[in-house]
């Protein structure tokens, strides 16, 4: 295994560091950090901006703030191969990107009208597994199950750099590291996606992408194949789920890119996990660190994290359609400014599900209908004035929030 050769504290993405004017992303991660440092575990942590957010707010209700009037656009340059992958540009209205199992990325802008494709990132041989944008959205990372990772350029779609597994084992899912965007971790394994079951031993793996190596020290084996991955905001825990049903928590060195492990949660026995979200924003009144996770057992799933080593411990569930997709969800990114806090899940009903998670009765706020298949993942923009949502017959559906 190769040694990590820059040092992760200060060195970004080769050409391609951290922005500063990224305001509002950074703005919430140092908040999140703060909060992270600060609060004792398992407490909540009063925010010093909620008189704001609710002035923000404008006091209008959960409903209204979710209610979208229909579709604003549909695309179908992957129809027939499922999507199991979308998500906005980070700080950004208009720029989105999904992955398909016909082996193709599509990078979509959505204005100015009409929404087009803006560009085709082709190369893989395999399906095309994950993929996550870089912080300052000039990058975007790939898996797939041809066993290469592969780092392309946004603006034109070359593949900047190709990471080929050292065993030729599928690579499931990745992510990067939060506060430095130069690592990025992946999952390897041996099976066939999308169907999320097996028991092959799987390798959770610390890339450095400027290099194409692996970092020393950030490697783990799991007992199952790894089918999701998400930091907290600080960057200093990863969780990962597997599909055994299980989740693991890892402690990350932030000066190594070493991987520690910390804590096992058995959500089920043999149902898969096939999404995890983590969020140190969870209302406009408190800082909650929560965990939202789809698992294969026809329940959403909202967990808190109680301490710093990202021991979780169950707070709600939302009964969904989920018994074998690889579903994903999200948090909505406003939820500060909102009255009440809110999820948005795909479902293998073809719906897409918002539900406030601070609703003991009556929980779903809103639920939009028009997908021909599961909807595998949704993703908001920034404003949350548009929402995307993809499913299983490779059909991409852009919603609009309605205007008051």
């Amino acid at each position: 295994m190769e040694d990590f050769e820059e040092d992760s504290r200060t060195q970004g993405t080769r050409g391609h560091r951290r922005s500063v004017s990224r305001g509002s992303y950074q703005l919430q991660a140092q908040m999140n950090r703060a909060v992270y440092e600060e609060r004792p575990p398992g407490g909540l942590v009063p925010t010093s901006v909620a008189e704001a957010s609710r002035a923000m707010a404008g006091d209008t209700t959960l409903s209204e703030n979710y209610a979208f009037a229909g579709m604003y656009h549909i695309f179908d340059q992957h129809v027939d191969s499922a999507v199991p992958r979308l998500q906005f540009a980070n700080d950004d209205k208009h720029l989105l990107a999904c992955c398909s199992l016909d082996g193709t990325l599509s990078i979509m802008t959505l204005s100015p009208p009409p929404p087009t494709v803006k560009v085709t990132l082709k190369g893989h041989a395999g399906r095309v597994t994950d993929f996550a944008w870089s912080l300052s959205n000039d990058i975007i990372v790939s898996t797939s199950q041809d066993g290469t990772l592969r780092i392309w350029n946004t603006e034109d779609g070359r593949c900047i750099r190709e990471v080929v597994d050292p065993e030729g084992s599928e690579l499931l899912c990745c992510t990067f590291q939060p506060m430095n965007n130069n690592l990025t971790v992946v999952s390897a394994g041996r099976g066939r996606l999308p169907r999320l079951v097996g028991n092959s031993k799987h390798l959770l793996q610390v890339v450095n992408i400027s290099t194409g190596k692996r970092v020393k020290g950030g490697s783990s084996k799991l007992t199952g194949r790894v089918s999701s991955l998400s930091f907290d905001a600080p960057g200093r825990i990863l969780w990962a789920g597997d599909d055994r049903g299980s989740i693991f928590s890892f402690l990350f060195d932030m000066a190594t890119g070493k991987l520690t492990k910390a804590k096992r949660l058995v959500v089920s026995d043999g149902g898969s996990i096939s999404s995890i979200s983590a969020r140190s924003w969870i209302s406009r009144e408190a800082r909650d660190p929560s965990l939202l996770v789809n698992a294969c057992i026809h329940k959403l799933l909202l967990y808190r994290v109680v301490d710093n080593e990202g021991t979780l411990q169950l707070k709600r569930t939302f009964p969904i359609q989920h018994g074998t997709q690889p579903l994903h969800s999200i948090f909505c990114p406003l939820m500060s400014f909102r009255q009440g806090a809110c999820v948005v899940t795909g479902s293998e009903d073809a719906c897409v599900y918002f539900f406030d998670v601070e609703r003991n009765t009556k929980a779903i706020v809103n639920k939009l209908h028009g997908h021909g298949g599961p909807v595998l993942d949704v993703s908001f923009n920034c404003d949350e004035s548009l929402l995307a949502s993809s499913d299983t017959t490779g059909m991409v559906i852009i919603w609009r929030r309605e205007q008051k």
